[in-house]
């Protein structure tokens, strides 16, 4: 059973359409921003409120790069692995990360902090090689400048957490 002000929100979000299926991609992100991820529950929960099956909600959710069905790390690095990014000469990014993280790519670290991803286009060809990480752009990506990015993340991770 999710919230009453989830609840509000998901209603909010589906006011505006007669058909809610149009929604069903905003109905999924409002429940996995919930639970972390599309978990079974959050896709029976978006079935009933969408008026379909828990099938048709998984095909869906299993379609989007975006919409995870297993949990996911704090911070999920989405790896462009479309043609522009693979010419870059310095070597691949997904492999640099997934050496720098000890992860292999779909997998999270065991401090629950970095989850690694592909995704077939991110839309920054002009920065290449690039990735997103929450949403957040970073191109022209090099090992130093992953080594920082990665850096910082784990350094504001750690100021945010008391007597730490």
């Amino acid at each position: 059973m999710i919230p009453e002000e989830l609840q509000e929100k998901i209603a909010e979000k589906l006011g505006d359409t007669s058909h809610p299926k149009e929604k069903a991609v905003d109905v999924m992100y409002l429940l996995q921003e919930y639970f972390g991820y599309m978990s079974d529950e959050a896709v029976r929960e978006a079935a009933g409120i969408l008026a379909m099956t828990p099938l048709e909600v998984d095909e869906l959710a299993t379609f989007y790069d975006f919409i995870y069905r297993q949990p996911v790390g704090k911070y999920v690095i989405h790896v462009c692995d479309g043609v522009v990014c693979w010419m870059d000469h310095e070597g691949s990014v997904f492999s640099y990360l997934c050496r720098k993280l000890g992860v292999a790519v779909g997998e999270t670290t065991p401090d629950n902090l970095f989850t690694v991803l592909p995704t077939a286009c991110i839309g920054d060809c002009h920065n290449p090689p690039s990735m997103l990480i929450n949403g957040e752009f970073y191109g022209k990506l090099t090992p130093e400048k992953i080594d920082e990015i990665l850096d910082w993340l784990i350094r504001e991770d750690i100021e945010c957490i008391p007597n730490r």
